[in-house]
């Protein structure tokens, strides 16, 4: 077993959606580094196209491909999926990583904050991967099975509104729909994971970590003691979406630092004299 191979991606071809900032552009880099060509793309596509270059100047085994890409509407998808075919003859992995999240306190929020979360992260995920599917099971083999990996929240794990209840609800969705499709296109060896991410450096997290001393103190509170890294989507992409992660389906891999295995305190302490 030749961890060389074991972990590379060199031939594959991928689509990361939102991949021009945050989690998603931690995971393009991490496939570019194993050798794939990375399409990355989000509703900037000057953003993408800036950021491909970056990434390419890094002189890795891999490439990336930036252009603009509207998950938002149905005819938005139905653009992208086009423009996929049109640079693409092949598409071996696809990460649905675009989302969108919406924040206040219950009493204050609103009715128009479902349609908007639920529809971006739900169902256009749904539907884009739909719609990609043709493409994935033409490249899929008993022993190399396409990828699709969906990016969910730790939110969607553990009982967390901290006032994006939209949000939560929606990432539960995700990854319970990670399980219906991995169940379901199993058959076409297609295998369906996600990720259940904690606190990440990121735009959507930037109130947050937008500084070392807020993101030291985000950190405190996670149980390994410290927010997420680069490399630790990267890492979780490369096993994924290489041969080691070939017989893996249905899994939500809980990249949060321990977060998803918070309890409250020992039931018992007080009484033990703890």
């Amino acid at each position: 077993m030749d961890p060389k191979t074991l972990f590379s991606l060199e031939g594959k071809v991928a689509l990361v959606t939102g991949g021009a900032t945050g989690i998603g552009r931690m995971a393009a880099t991490g496939l570019m580094m194993a050798g794939a060509h990375v399409l990355i793309a989000s509703r900037k596509g000057d953003a993408c196209e800036a950021v491909a270059a970056e990434l390419n100047a890094m002189d890795a085994p891999g490439s990336v491909e930036g252009f603009a890409g509207d998950i938002g509407s149905e005819a938005g998808i139905d653009t992208l999926v086009a423009e996929v075919k049109a640079r693409t003859g092949a598409l071996h992995i696809l990460m649905n990583n675009s989302g969108v999240t919406w924040g206040a306190p219950m009493g204050q929020f609103p009715h128009a904050a479902w349609d908007k979360v639920m529809n971006v992260n739900v169902a256009a995920m749904f539907h884009l991967t739909q719609s990609l599917l043709p493409m994935l099971i033409d490249t899929s083999t008993p022993d190399d099975p396409a990828r699709v990996v969906n990016v969910g929240s730790v939110m969607g794990e553990a009982p967390m509104g901290d006032g994006a209840y939209s949000y939560a609800a929606s990432k539960a969705a995700v990854l319970h729909m990670t399980k219906i499709m991995a169940k379901e296109l199993a058959p076409h060896h297609v295998t369906v994971n996600a990720l259940a991410p904690g606190p990440f450096v990121s735009k959507m997290t930037a109130f947050a970590t937008a500084d070392e001393g807020m993101r030291d103190k985000v950190g405190a509170d996670v149980p390994l003691g410290r927010v997420g890294r680069d490399e630790d989507i990267a890492g979780c992409m490369q096993f994924l979406c290489g041969r080691g992660g070939a017989y893996l389906t249905g899994a939500v891999l809980p990249v949060s630092g321990g977060i998803q295995v918070m309890t409250g305190p020992n039931l018992f302490r007080a009484a033990l004299g703890g």
